[in-house]
C-alpha cells in the first residue's frame, strides 16, 4: 500500500510556507500528523544548529545511522550535506563500512562505534561512555545520543511511510 502525501491545501498557511521553501518530501509526509509538526521541526532544527559536535562528525552520525537504517532517502540527502560540512570522502565511507574502514581518524572511529553501541544495544556505558565524555564532555555525549536518537526516528519515519527521494 503506497501512502499519499498529504493535501497541503489543508495545512496552516505558515507550514504551506515552509513547505514551499524547502519542498522535500519528508516534510511534506509530516502533514499527515500536523500537530506532530511544530516539535518535530524544533528539534531538528537543534539536533543541526545547537549541536557542539562539529558539522562533519555531526554528519558522521547521522550516515551512520542512516547505513544502520538502509534508509536511502536520509543517506541521499546527507552524503551531500556531509560533503558540504567537510566530512572527508573515506568518513562517508566509514558511515557505510564501519568503524574498521581505512582512512579514519580515531575521533571518526571512535563516533561509528558509540554510534553502533546506542543503536544495538540502545545505550553508551562502560569504557565507552567514558571515552565519549573524556572528549566531548556531558554536552557532547547528549549531543551524541540526541543527534542518534532523532535519525533513529527519522528513518523508522523514513521507512515506513516510503518517503521518495525528489528527483
Amino acid at each position: 500500500m503506497t501512502i499519499p502525501y498529504p493535501d497541503m491545501t489543508a495545512v496552516a498557511k505558515e507550514w504551506q510556507e515552509v513547505v514551499e521553501r524547502k519542498p522535500l518530501n519528508v516534510f511534506k509526509m509530516l502533514f499527515h500528523s500536523p500537530n506532530m509538526a511544530p516539535g518535530y521541526f524544533s528539534l531538528a532544527e537543534g539536533i543541526l544548529r545547537s549541536n557542539t559536535l562539529p558539522g562533519p562528525l555531526r554528519e558522521l552520525v547521522i550516515l551512520r545511522v542512516g547505513n544502520l537504517y538502509d534508509a536511502p532517502y536520509e543517506l541521499f540527502h546527507h552524503e551531500r550535506l556531509a560533503r558540504a560540512a567537510g566530512l572527508s570522502e573515506a568518513g562517508i565511507s566509514g558511515a557505510r563500512l564501519g568503524a574498521d574502514a581505512e582512512g579514519l581518524t580515531d575521533e571518526e572511529r571512535s563516533l561509528i562505534t558509540w554510534t553502533d553501541s546506542i543503536v544495538n544495544n540502545h545505550e553508551l556505558v562502560g569504557d565507552e561512555r567514558r571515552d565519549a565524555v573524556a572528549r566531548f564532555g556531558y554536552k557532547g555525549l547528549m549531543d551524541i545520543v540526541m543527534t542518534v536518537g532523532f535519525y533513529q526516528l527519522v528513518c523508522n519515519y523514513l521507512r515506513t511511510f516510503e518517503i521518495v527521494i525528489e528527483r
